[in-house]
């Protein structure tokens, strides 16, 4: 029986209930973490490997760079054509970076805010106003980098298919002033869907105020599928801006943070010749060159994308069951009730949960006092601030299962105290 459909009598029984099952979830004394999607060690010991894979005098790239000294700005060869299949560009199109793809994003708006997004173009800094679109439920640290620079953030939904794109269309026509746009497009963050190749298309094909408009694709999960015979696809963006006559409109971003170590991978960006050019030359002052050696050691970790696709498998032989759990544990305690939505990803690190309006400050509140950390509600909109209070970001990755299985029943029962009190109110 759904709550909406309970009289004031049955909710305050429910009540009573919940809040009895509420205190011994309180005595068992947990402390949980699911605020981030962080690796288990499980998944950080499937590549271990790494550490020993160059040999005592293996420092050499395929072209005889010795990989301890200066120079390649741009990054080995191997190592682009490594991650040119991921992003389905020639590897002239692809610069690999250091650690984190986030400093490669950070990096791009920063260049676009000092120096414009190619020769002769106004700064961004220069300007009275910059926006960016901002999809929601989305990436947090993408609105931090927006506010970092003071780039006005503009909410758009993200749909179950992509962006809500007859408002991104509206509003990119319409708003010189919106220079960007943050996108997730594989299993995103938080909600797991992936953009349809109707959104792929009309974000590169659509009609833009400003010449200047950039799509900041940010890849992060475009090989983490859960299972790789039931896994979404995502067309190519790039080749859709190539035919729309605006090559110049996306860069590309992913990393190996999440395949083989975060903070210890590699990262990687791709995008149209000239955008690739220019961004070489503003790097020629910011850095000689990245950390080669750790190029090297994936290069020969992985011997090539093939090698990082079996690799994937493992991780997904780990992450799979969790998911699993999570999904199961919210379908068995919410579905009848009629509480609370969410999506079933194929692949990514998080499953979004959208609750009654109104309660998911009071569900994380709830989980935290009883020992279970979830990611702040609001985060996953810009400034923080989510206006209907309802969405709530989990991080199954890095619990143990059963752990797990703990924790999300009590995440359930949680939402069922917080949807009682919303409808006794």
């Amino acid at each position: 029986m759904k709550f909406a459909e309970m009289s004031k009598n049955e909710l305050q029984s429910m009540q009573q209930q919940f809040q009895k099952e509420y205190e011994g979830y309180k005595a068992l004394g947990l402390k949980l973490n699911m605020s981030r999607g962080k690796p288990a060690p499980e998944q950080l010991d499937l590549s271990m490997g790494i550490f020993d894979i160059l040999g005592k005098n293996d420092y050499t790239a395929a072209d005889g760079t010795d990989v301890r000294n200066y120079g390649v700005l741009d990054g080995l060869e191997e190592a682009k054509k490594l991650f040119a299949p991921i992003f389905d560009m020639d590897a002239d199109n692809v610069i690999i970076g250091g650690s984190a793809s986030l400093n490669l994003m950070f990096d791009t708006v920063a260049r676009c805010m000092q120096n414009g997004a190619l020769p002769g173009v106004t700064p961004w800094g220069k300007l009275d106003k910059v926006k960016f679109i901002c999809l929601v439920p989305g990436y947090d640290r993408h609105f931090t980098i927006c506010e970092t620079f003071g780039i006005e953030m503009v909410s758009v939904p993200l749909l179950s298919d992509g962006p809500d794109m007859n408002m991104v269309e509206k509003l990119v026509a319409e708003d010189d002033a919106i220079k960007g746009m943050w996108c997730v497009p594989m299993y995103s963050n938080p909600t797991g869907i992936t953009y349809s190749d109707s959104a792929v298309k009309r974000l590169a094909a659509m009609k833009t105020a400003a010449d200047d408009f950039r799509i900041f694709w940010d890849n992060a999960y475009g090989v983490h599928h859960l299972d790789k015979n039931n896994r979404d696809y995502l067309a190519n963006i790039y080749q859709e801006c190539v035919a729309a006559g605006n090559s110049d409109r996306v860069y590309l971003f992913a990393s190996t943070a999440k395949v083989t170590f975060a903070g210890g991978g590699i990262s990687a960006m791709a995008s149209s010749p000239a955008n690739i050019a220019y961004t070489k030359k503003l790097m020629n002052a910011q850095t000689i060159c990245f950390d080669k050696i750790n190029q090297l050691r994936h290069v020969r970790f992985f011997d090539n994308t093939e090698g990082l696709y079996a690799h994937m498998e493992k991780h997904a032989a780990i992450l799979k069951p969790k998911f699993e759990a999570v999904l199961k544990t919210l379908d068995e305690h919410l579905t009848q009730l009629d509480c609370a939505h969410w999506e079933k990803p194929k692949g990514g690190y998080f499953i979004s949960v959208d609750t009654m309006d109104g309660c998911a400050k009071r569900v994380v509140a709830l989980c935290k006092e009883a020992g279970v950390v979830l990611t702040g509600a609001g985060a996953t909109f810009p400034y923080g601030k989510d206006p209907r209070d309802r969405n709530i970001r989990i991080a199954p990755s890095y619990p143990p299962v059963d752990e797990l299985v703990t924790a999300m029943k009590l995440f359930c029962l949680c939402i069922k105290i917080a949807s009682v009190e919303k409808l006794l109110a």
